[in-house]
């Protein structure tokens, strides 16, 4: 995939993997600065002995907030930008699941698939990704996730047949 495609290319793009991310480590430190963040330090993110001796998972896990939220930083690793836009805004999630606790020390990537892309108004595009967090080494990925963002453009460039 390019690293940059243009707005009349994005249509023809629905139904395509548009990239995968580089591995990011998923550890201790992050974890307890992610918790520090959100105010959330339940023992199985933050006390590795506790989590040891008290949980199935064999130490501490990540938030699946702080899995979550590393989708900005995939997705700017890995999916081509549009040429034409001027910002992308953040516009939510119709579904989000988490299926496996990300280990600390995991290293989970992004994989992103082009879903849905529709143009609405004079310079705006809604662009849908199915995405998966996959967790090296684990048959069943950390998340998956049906994300909306919008991107904004000029309006005289948008496509006529747009």
């Amino acid at each position: 995939m390019p690293e940059t495609i243009h707005l009349k290319d994005v249509s023809t793009l629905v139904g395509t993997e548009l990239g995968l991310s580089r591995w990011f480590t998923v550890d201790q430190t992050m974890i307890d600065r992610f918790a520090e963040a959100t105010e959330d330090h339940q023992f199985i993110h933050t006390d590795p002995v506790r989590a040891s001796a008290e949980t199935p998972f064999g130490g501490t896990i990540a938030h699946g907030f702080l899995t979550l939220s590393l989708l900005s930083a995939m997705n700017y690793d890995c999916v081509p930008r549009i040429a034409e836009q001027t910002m992308g805004i953040n516009y939510g999630f119709e579904k989000v699941r988490f299926m496996t606790p990300v280990k600390s020390g995991a290293r989970v990537r992004g994989r992103f698939m082009l879903a849905e892309a529709r143009f609405r108004g004079a310079g705006m595009v809604t662009i849908r990704y199915d995405v998966t967090v996959e967790i090296e080494d684990e048959r069943k990925p950390a998340l998956t996730a049906d994300w909306i963002t919008i991107i904004q453009f000029d309006p005289k460039d948008r496509p006529e047949d747009a």
